[in-house]
């Protein structure tokens, strides 16, 4: 079968059609083509979207356990009085309470200023800002052991953090006077902790 111009007339309104069609289905290809790939990245995004709003809500869960763990930390050092200003005046009366129940034979000390406080390797407080308020002690002593039960004793009596650094006991040498046998030196410091954000 062969083609001749006068047959080409007769069929060029079909080819056109017949190539409108193929650049249609070619156009359309392309078209579903990059809306496919457009949906494809939409559902990429939106699935990103997702986990993040995931880790976002079990991040808020777990902040919402770990407040109502660490509040009830947070409250017991609020009334212990070590998150707060400096308690001078509570540690001083505490300090003369204990002079009258006469847990040793004689006890002296001063608190000096309160200062900042930079822990040895330094650590990140957040918002609360450490600070000390330095305290000596010169403890008269019958024995070893009345030193051990007055520091028992102060931190169950008295509200703050008391931290001790060091003692030395020293043996006197004459006890007819009435002088116990026995003398520590002693320093620590009193922590409490301030909101860096608080009026």
């Amino acid at each position: 079968m062969s083609f001749s111009t006068t047959d080409f007339a007769e069929i060029k309104w079909s080819l056109l059609a017949c190539l409108l069609a193929l650049i249609g289905a070619a156009a359309l290809f392309n078209y579903t083509t990059a809306y496919e790939q457009q949906a494809q990245q939409q559902l990429k995004q939106a699935q990103t979207r997702l986990t993040e709003a995931r880790n976002q809500l079990a991040n808020a869960q777990s902040d919402l356990e770990n407040m109502s763990v660490y509040q009830n930390e947070y409250d017991a050092l609020v009334a212990r009085k070590v998150i707060g200003s400096e308690q001078r005046l509570d540690w001083i009366e505490g300090l003369e309470r204990l002079r009258v129940q006469k847990l040793v034979p004689e006890i002296k000390y001063t608190i000096a200023p309160q200062k900042p406080y930079t822990p040895n390797p330094p650590q990140n407080g957040g918002n609360f800002a450490l600070n000390i308020s330095p305290m000596t002690l010169q403890v008269n002593l019958l024995h070893e052991e009345q030193l051990l039960d007055f520091f028992k004793t102060m931190e169950t009596q008295l509200q703050g953090w008391f931290l001790l650094d060091r003692c030395s006991l020293t043996r006197n040498e004459t006890t007819a006077s009435g002088i116990a046998p026995l003398s520590a030196d002693c320093s620590g410091g009193w922590f409490t902790m301030q909101n860096r954000n608080a009026p």
